[in-house]
């Protein structure tokens, strides 16, 4: 569980960024979770060694705005996500569009959920895997 967070929308995604700056807040990075019907995007910042942080519910297939407009160095992580979850990331300062981490030949959107996919734990067998 990761203390300190608030809730935020797309909406309000740029104020809210926007406003952690003047305050001296430095941003540190973001995570995503694939959450089955929604992603959780959380940007995490800090003061003092104290972190905070954002969540965005993310319904799946909707854009996220880029906030590299405001953080440049955000653009990593942006397009980190854009590349391993499938989210496209609108207004990126820098888009690789896909392929800042994959190549042509990789698996599109490795670590977002497919529905009916299976895991196959090395050692055993396909029959069984867990459907996740």
């Amino acid at each position: 569980m990761i203390n300190n967070v608030e809730n935020i929308t797309v909406d309000n995604l740029l104020d809210k960024v926007a406003s952690k700056l003047p305050l001296g807040f430095r941003f540190v990075t973001m995570t995503c979770v694939d959450c089955g019907e929604h992603f959780d995007i959380l940007y995490h910042f800090d003061k003092n060694y104290e972190l905070t942080n954002f969540r965005l519910g993310l319904k799946k297939g909707e854009p996220l705005p880029s906030i590299s407009g405001l953080i440049f160095a955000a653009l990593v992580v942006e397009n980190e996500i854009q590349d391993l979850f499938g989210i496209k990331v609108n207004g990126l300062a820098l888009d690789y569009e896909g392929r800042f981490l994959l190549t042509e030949t990789a698996p599109e959107r490795p670590l977002c959920r497919v529905p009916g996919v299976m895991i196959v734990e090395a050692g055993k067998p396909a029959e069984a895997a867990e459907v996740k």
